[in-house]
């Protein structure tokens, strides 16, 4: 990449012009939008081409900018959409949702409001079948990091604890999870003052091996259902 680097929204819009000049829409996304771009942000830019067969995803260096382009016809992001709602993860639809228009011939905008009546609904309810299979996850998890006396296993076995803990309070409240830098984004979206909570019980135990706030943060976020379960948990039984 050289030293010569356009603004993001200038380069945003020369992408669009000189590699997808026949596009139907584009839009800019991810952290610039966001006003949250660091010095390694890249720019995420949405294209929508009806030209094309299906959708893909590719990544250049242009303008002084790394560029993530996901390109899609005008029905191939409805496959997205539904496999982000699925997994509760929705990427694409963020991604639209909050996207500046760089072009728009009559269907961005339809398909930005579908994006955002999308993250609305929030995902699927939990069934109480699933809600139990988590608990039990997490009660083995919490087990293995309470009696590991070993750094390196625990350290590994904590960042497994942060997930499946954050996963559960979220998803059991009917809001969206993320993974990397979303799980904190979305835990702070829900609730921050339990975001803050959340970092600092995990922040304890990497700095001074305090499992404590980490082990009653668990059992907080398990008492209203019940709390820890093993004793007569089970799976795939025929009666």
């Amino acid at each position: 990449m050289n030293n010569f680097r356009l603004s993001a929204i200038d380069a945003a819009h020369r992408f669009t012009k000189e590699h997808y000049p026949n596009c139907q829409g584009a839009l800019l996304a991810g952290s610039v939008v966001r006003g949250e771009a660091t010095n390694t942000s890249d720019l995420d830019i949405v294209i929508f081409d009806n030209n094309l067969k299906g959708s893909y995803r590719e990544s250049l260096l242009c303008y002084g900018w790394a560029i993530e382009a996901f390109v899609h016809n005008l029905t191939s992001y409805k496959q997205y959409f539904e496999m982000d709602a699925k997994r509760a993860r929705p990427s694409l639809p963020r991604m639209i949702s909050e996207g500046i228009v760089l072009k728009d011939e009559g269907f961005v905008q339809i398909i930005k409001n579908e994006a955002s009546d999308l993250l609305k609904r929030g995902p699927e309810e939990w069934s109480e079948e699933t809600i139990q299979l988590k608990r039990y996850f997490i009660t083995d998890v919490l087990n293995d990091f309470i009696g590991c006396s070993i750094r390196a296993e625990e350290l590994f076995i904590a960042n497994t604890l942060a997930e499946i803990l954050s996963e559960f309070v979220l998803r059991t409240n009917r809001k969206w999870i993320g993974a990397s830098k979303w799980v904190y984004r979305t835990l702070r979206d829900y609730n921050e003052e339990f975001a803050n909570d959340f970092v600092e019980a995990f922040d304890t135990f990497y700095k001074i091996g305090d499992k404590n706030p980490i082990t009653q943060l668990a059992d907080e976020v398990l008492k209203p259902y019940g709390g820890r379960l093993f004793d007569g948990f089970s799976i795939g039984k025929e009666e």
